[in-house]
């Protein structure tokens, strides 16, 4: 069974005009991306470094003591140190938070450390933000619902420009943006929605009091993060960027499914 996305004249998002170059750097559009010397987030391939340092212990001309109380040593692992996987140049306050939620020093973090973590340079991001910015940078060879100091570094950064485009975008500085400003937000971003699905979108924040939808930092990071984690899923199966692709029905459930739970 299958499923052709487009009709006689697939949507194609357009995108945005050339960056100001004084504006921070943002996710590239729908389009094939320009050569880069290192690809972008959040689907870069995942590289592990190891630590240069080695323990001295067990080695050497002298052998530990003999006798009483020892135990034999069995060529137990070398430690590593788990931080040292942070990208060069991280910025100290970054790996400074990573470390204080790590309490038990395995080198990842979980859902409510991610959120502990974020609370002192953002602020306190709900389940759902939380649950997707993990989805989303996750190491692809994990299947537990954690990242690591790499990970984490790339979620602090995006976390950055996306509060850069927020507050470009809240005009008024209320701490919030309404529909629109959310649709010039995503353009920016690189991400051209119909007016269609951009109402069915905002809908999703709208509390059945009749005022007028706005939201905040932490909805605008989980609404942007769901076009952002569709679209890169999508264009995996769009390999021209034509706008249409054919997917199977359970390579569609797949893509949409997370995101409908983050909940």
């Amino acid at each position: 069974m299958a499923y052709h996305t487009g009709g006689t004249q697939p949507y194609s998002p357009s995108a945005p005009p050339a960056p100001d170059p004084k504006q921070p750097q943002v996710a590239y559009p729908y389009q094939p991306s320009p050569p880069q010397p290192r690809p972008s987030l959040p689907y870069a391939p995942i590289t592990h470094t190891q630590s240069s340092s080695t323990s001295s212990f067990g080695s050497g001309p002298n052998p530990p003591p003999q006798g009483y109380g020892y135990y034999p040593y069995h060529h137990q692992p070398q430690q590593q140190n788990v931080y040292s996987s942070f990208p060069p140049g991280t910025h100290p306050d970054v790996i400074r938070s990573f470390q204080m939620v790590d309490r038990n020093q395995n080198g990842y973090i979980e859902e409510n450390e991610l959120q502990e973590a974020l609370a002192w340079n953002y602020q306190k991001f709900g389940r759902g933000t939380l649950r997707l910015l993990i989805f989303l940078f996750r190491n692809s060879h994990e299947s537990s619902s954690r990242i690591g100091p790499k990970e984490f570094a790339e979620v602090w950064s995006c976390l950055g420009q996306w509060r850069a485009i927020f507050e470009r975008f809240d005009r008024d500085r209320s701490g919030k943006i309404d529909a629109v400003e959310l649709r010039d937000a995503l353009y920016s971003l690189g991400y051209a929605l119909p007016p269609s699905l951009l109402q069915v979108l905002i809908s999703r924040y709208d509390d059945g009091s009749g005022r007028r939808v706005e939201l905040s930092f932490d909805s605008f990071v989980e609404c942007g993060m769901i076009v952002k984690g569709l679209t890169e899923k999508f264009k995996e199966k769009d390999a021209r960027y034509t706008g249409s692709a054919t997917l199977s029905y359970d390579t569609f459930m797949s893509m949409i499914i997370p995101f409908l739970v983050s909940d």
